[in-house]
Order: C-alpha cells, then sequence, then structure tokens
C-alpha cells in the first residue's frame, strides 16, 4: 500500500495545488484503488469517508474530484461517486498512446544509452527477475524500469504525458499482469528489450515495445469481458 501511496503523492505533487488534507484523502482513497480494496463500480460515500477522516464532506468531494482527473473514479451528476470501471475503448486509446510514447523512449536509448544507463537497465530487469514470483513486487519494478526509460527516453513532453497516465494504467497493468502465464511473458519480453538496447538495435527495441503492448492489451481486453 506504501508504494501505492507514495506514487500518487507524486502525481498530487507534481499535478495539483491542492490543500493537505484535500491530496492525504485523495492519496488514501487512489491507493486503495490501485491495490484492489475498492472494486471498480464500489460506491464511495461521502457521508462515511468524512466520518473516517474526522472532516467535512468539503474536503471529500474535492479529493475525489482531484482522483476523478486522474480516472480513478467518476462523479455522475446528483448521484454517488463511485470507482472508474474501464471503457473498452477508452483502454485500447490509452495503451496505443502509451506504446507509441515509450515506443520513442526506446528507439532514443537504443541509439544513444551510455554504459552507465545500460548498467541501470540491467540491474533493474535482475530485480524484476527476483520479483517474478509476486505480481505485486513485480508490478512495481515494471513501473521503476518505465519511469527510468522515460527519464533516459530524450523528450521530456512524452515524459509528462506517461507520467499523467500513471495512475489511470495501473490497475489495467496489474489486471494483465495477472492472467496466466503473462508475468513471464513480460520479463522475457523486457530481457530481450535489454539485449536490443545493449545491441543498439533501435528497430527490434521498438518492435519489443509494441509487441509488449499488444499482448498486455490483449490481456486486459480479455480480462475485461470477463475471459
Amino acid at each position: 500500500m506504501e508504494l501505492s501511496r507514495r506514487i500518487i503523492r507524486q502525481v498530487v505533487a507534481h499535478q495539483h495545488d491542492r490543500p493537505s488534507l484535500v491530496a492525504e484523502i485523495a492519496i488514501e482513497i487512489g491507493a486503495e484503488i490501485i491495490e484492489g480494496t475498492r472494486q471498480p463500480g464500489d460506491d464511495l460515500n461521502t457521508v462515511e469517508l468524512a466520518r473516517r477522516f474526522s472532516t467535512s464532506r468539503t474536503p471529500i468531494r474535492e479529493a475525489l474530484l482531484l482522483l476523478e482527473t486522474q480516472g480513478l473514479i467518476v462523479v455522475p451528476p446528483r448521484r454517488r461517486p463511485r470507482v472508474a470501471a474501464s471503457d473498452v475503448d477508452l483502454v485500447r486509446e490509452v495503451y496505443e498512446l502509451r506504446s507509441r510514447l515509450l515506443e520513442m523512449a526506446a528507439a532514443h536509448i537504443a541509439a544513444h544509452a551510455s554504459e552507465a544507463e545500460i548498467l541501470a537497465l540491467r540491474q533493474m530487469i535482475a530485480d524484476m527477475e527476483r520479483a517474478k514470483h509476486s505480481l505485486r513486487a513485480f508490478l512495481w519494478s515494471n513501473v521503476v524500469l518505465h519511469d527510468y526509460m522515460t527519464s533516459i527516453g530524450g523528450n521530456r513532453l512524452a515524459r509528462k504525458v506517461v507520467e499523467s497516465l500513471l495512475l489511470r494504467t495501473l490497475p489495467l497493468r496489474k489486471l494483465s499482469l495477472s492472467q496466466p502465464d503473462r508475468l513471464l511473458r513480460s520479463l522475457d519480453d523486457h530481457k530481450l528489450l535489454l539485449r536490443a538496447i545493449e545491441d543498439h538495435d533501435i528497430n527490434l527495441a521498438v518492435a519489443l515495445v509494441r509487441s509488449n503492448h499488444l499482448s498486455a492489451l490483449r490481456n486486459v481486453l480479455h480480462a475485461l469481458k470477463g475471459g
């Protein structure tokens, strides 16, 4: 849960200027959504939340609106807020956009990566290898790897867009990796990506990122459609 809180705290700090109470409420509820404590479609009762956080309903509403901008909840007019369910068309768009941006990063890294950067990538892939028996640990090691890739990917705007999609994609990435054999296939894809970067093979690096995202998308759509 603490890793989820840390990620949400970073997003809130970078993108929003809200009172600390509002931010902390958003962090707690958002972490519960990412970790699966709150499921898609679950209601968010502002009265109960106000009682839980010992505050009025105003900071609760502000925190929920903050999470709505990140795609984690929906706040329908004159209806109770609820955890956002995944819209299939939007999921496709998110994966397509994220894939294109990470393909750009992979191409730049394959062309320009220093020995120090390649060493860092090797260590991150090794962390993913060690985490392969835990879905949660593997997910967070994957988050660290992709965050590093966008940081050295040569395009600051692309990095900001990927960061803006992070909270929206975390539940989807967790869902994808939870499907049979998907985690190990993802690990194999990233090992091959590391090899392509080491060989400075731009075309292969781009193709591997695209293939990995297409495979992840298929798994997510399969799960959302009930198998």
